[in-house]
């Protein structure tokens, strides 16, 4: 399966029981709530999955039980975020192992690589996989930036095909387009500038809060897409009190929260983290329940 980048795919985010297991059961109920809904792709192993707490047998089996959920109805990504290129490249060749469809590919870990570096990083796993490639450009919370320069060199690798834009720079969606047409796909990776970042020229959104709710921000990518502009800023404008959860330390937690709100999760987390407690889970309970107040009736968005 060839990766359509477009449309929204959710970053999803990795159940856990009460003991620390896999809880594939919670997982399966949020994966089948997503297609439902129409995504487009499913993205294991980023942040709000909880990659760093996962072993490699865990995110095989993820990436596995997946595959086998989605049954080729969607793409399946995963997350490679590794210290060495040696585990990069292993982590390459496992997943497409596993029946992944592609990868989202952070720089690499823990080491600030510098540009020449992080080049020969990309490069040198997009030239032992077949799989599709997303560079994942957070250079907010990962302290290295692939700069238009950089991409341009690793365009050279065919399979180097789309970047998770998130910069937090709006104006960076024209940059790149200006800079490489539709060679190299956007999809945008930060919650709370999803719609303008689509109508400036996005051709995608990897979402955080969709975990939570699947239809809305399925339907405000649709509304977009049909022009329909008005109504996807109704919901965007309803939706923004509940984006902003993901741009927080405490996302996993709190969009957790939201997920056992609208009946497709749990709230387990893997120590370190814990899950919020006080004044703290207070006011993020209050933001869920004023939003669940206030959802708002969708219009029938898969037939635009």
């Amino acid at each position: 399966m060839a990766i359509e980048w477009r449309g929204v795919m959710p970053a999803v985010t990795t159940k856990f029981t009460s003991d620390d297991q896999l809880d594939l059961k919670t997982f399966e109920l949020n994966i089948n709530a997503q297609l439902d809904a129409g995504v487009h792709g499913i993205v294991l192993g980023g942040t709000l999955g909880e990659a760093s707490t996962l072993s490699n047998e865990e995110k095989s089996e993820l990436t596995q039980t997946t595959v086998n959920i989605v049954n080729d109805n969607v793409p399946v990504l995963i997350n490679i975020a590794a210290q060495t290129t040696k585990s990069a490249i292993a982590a390459a060749k496992k997943a497409e192992q596993d029946g992944a469809k592609g990868l989202m590919m952070l720089p690499p870990m823990r080491y600030k690589a510098d540009g020449k570096e992080t080049v020969a990083y990309f490069k040198a796993v997009a030239d032992n996989t077949s799989l599709p490639i997303m560079v994942y450009n957070n250079p907010v919370d990962y302290g290295i930036e692939v700069t238009l320069n950089m991409f341009e060199e690793l365009l050279s690798c065919d399979n180097i095909e789309a970047v998770k834009e998130s910069t937090r720079d709006i104006s960076n969606v024209t940059r790149i387009k200006n800079a490489f047409g539709d060679r190299l796909k956007i999809m945008t990776g930060v919650d709370t500038l999803a719609l303008e970042s689509l109508l400036m020229g996005a051709d995608g959104w990897i979402a955080g809060l969709v975990c939570a709710f699947p239809k809305e921000t399925v339907a405000i990518y649709e509304l977009q897409k049909a022009g329909k502009i008005q109504e996807a800023i109704e919901i965007y404008r309803w939706f923004l009190p509940l984006l902003e959860l993901d741009i927080n330390s405490k996302l996993v937690q709190n969009i957790k929260l939201a997920e056992v709100a609208t009946g497709i999760g749990t709230e387990n987390v893997r120590a370190p983290r814990l899950p919020l407690i006080g004044e703290e889970r207070s006011k993020v309970l209050q933001i869920i329940e004023e939003g669940l107040k206030n959802r708002p009736s969708l219009p029938n968005y898969k037939s635009l």
